[in-house]
């Protein structure tokens, strides 16, 4: 990657991270309630802890994009990205054709932190 690459990189990822925060709670977490309700037969408030949790972990990602780039920020942003995605394929598997790309994004994301945990390794 050229010298700017990694900061272009960087500050896409910390977009995205805190940019999931702000779309999952931007109606108080009602669509993603609603997905998991749906999609998995939780109760609201089960599909509300699990709204919360994710907004929580991606809060931190976030942060730690921001304020400690690095190769285990990196690969703990790809487990994240691992671990929801796989969580998402076995609550609402056809997530995956969705032609706004929810899960679809996934696989560049983890292209790029793979990218940058290379570059900073």
């Amino acid at each position: 990657m050229g010298m700017k690459a990694p900061v272009l990189a960087r500050t896409s990822l910390l977009l995205l991270w805190c940019g999931t925060v702000a779309a999952s709670l931007h109606d108080g977490g009602a669509a993603g309630i609603a997905l998991l309700r749906n999609a998995a037969g939780m109760d609201a408030e089960a599909a509300l802890a699990v709204v919360l949790l994710g907004c929580a972990w991606n809060a931190a990602i976030g942060l730690l994009l921001l304020l400690k780039p690095g190769a285990l920020t990196y690969r703990l942003a790809a487990m994240g990205v691992i671990g929801m995605t796989l969580a998402a394929t076995a609550i609402a598997p056809t997530l995956w054709l969705d032609p706004l790309g929810p899960l679809l994004k996934n696989l560049p994301v983890l292209a790029l932190l793979a990218l940058l945990t290379k570059e900073r390794a």
